[in-house]
């Protein structure tokens, strides 16, 4: 049996501002590299990746990470309004994770069948 594989990569997204070797790059980048990778971007094709990855349910974080990148104006040149959400929502300092309190244990139930709706019944 002769199995077929597709010859051609994934099929870029339109609108995507940079091709998929930078976005994978972008996307496998750890927090020391990003920065490098994203000051090799023109100011506007960084704003327009921002907002692209930020309206993608799955990579909305990483969105914001590169719009910390860009400026305020260059992201409400591409994106309007929206850029300027984008700008606020990526200078805002993640929230610190809950400190887990300890539980004071909870007091044991006491189980009674003497209080039963079945008591009193004949089940002949």
């Amino acid at each position: 049996m002769t199995q077929s594989h597709p010859t051609s990569g994934a099929e870029p997204d339109p609108a995507c501002p940079v091709s998929l070797d930078v976005l994978g790059q972008v996307y496998r980048a750890d927090e020391d590299d990003l920065p490098e990778i994203l000051a090799a971007m023109p100011a506007t094709t960084r704003a327009k990746l921002a907002v692209y990855l930020y309206g993608k349910s799955h990579m909305h974080q990483l969105g914001l990470r590169v719009a910390r990148a860009c400026e305020r104006d260059d992201l409400v040149r591409v994106a309007g309004e929206i850029g300027s959400v984008v700008h606020g929502q990526s200078q805002m300092k993640p929230p610190r994770p809950a400190v887990p309190t300890p539980a004071a244990p909870a007091p044991a139930k006491k189980i009674s069948l003497g209080g039963s709706a079945a008591k009193g019944r004949s089940f002949d």
